[in-house]
């Protein structure tokens, strides 16, 4: 959803959720899908929204959550994916700064730009 900056994360988040456009596979073994978020989102309404729509939240740990150094996993948090993503997104101007005055123009350029990050990041060796 595309909102002011002044808007808070957890007022969007029931029209976020009804607009994602892909049909989400079925989870497996009845366990429900994850979702990360900010802390924006980790409010008791919105967690009771996100079960409502199948989903369990997800959020950072704040610091006095998180455990010492050597009892952490090994494994990296998924929260990675996205928070590289907004540097890939702000290398476009355009999005940076927003110009257009109209939301479709803002959200196709939005889309046009993930395309050519996806399409750029195919081209990479692996």
């Amino acid at each position: 959803m595309v909102a002011g900056a002044n808007t808070n994360d957890f007022k969007l988040a029931r029209s976020t959720l009804e607009s994602i456009p892909v049909r989400r596979p079925l989870p497996s073994r009845g366990r429900r899908q994850t979702l990360c978020v900010d802390l924006g989102y980790a409010f008791r309404p919105v967690r009771e929204m996100a079960l409502e729509y199948g989903f369990t939240l997800r959020p950072p740990k704040r610091r006095s959550q998180v455990r010492p150094r050597c009892t952490q996993r090994r494994r990296p948090s998924p929260r990675w994916v996205v928070e590289r993503t907004h540097p890939w997104l702000n290398r476009f101007r355009r999005l940076l700064v927003r110009w257009e005055k109209r939301e479709d123009t803002y959200v196709t350029m939005r889309h046009f730009a993930l395309g050519i990050i996806t399409w750029f990041h195919s081209l990479l060796p692996k």
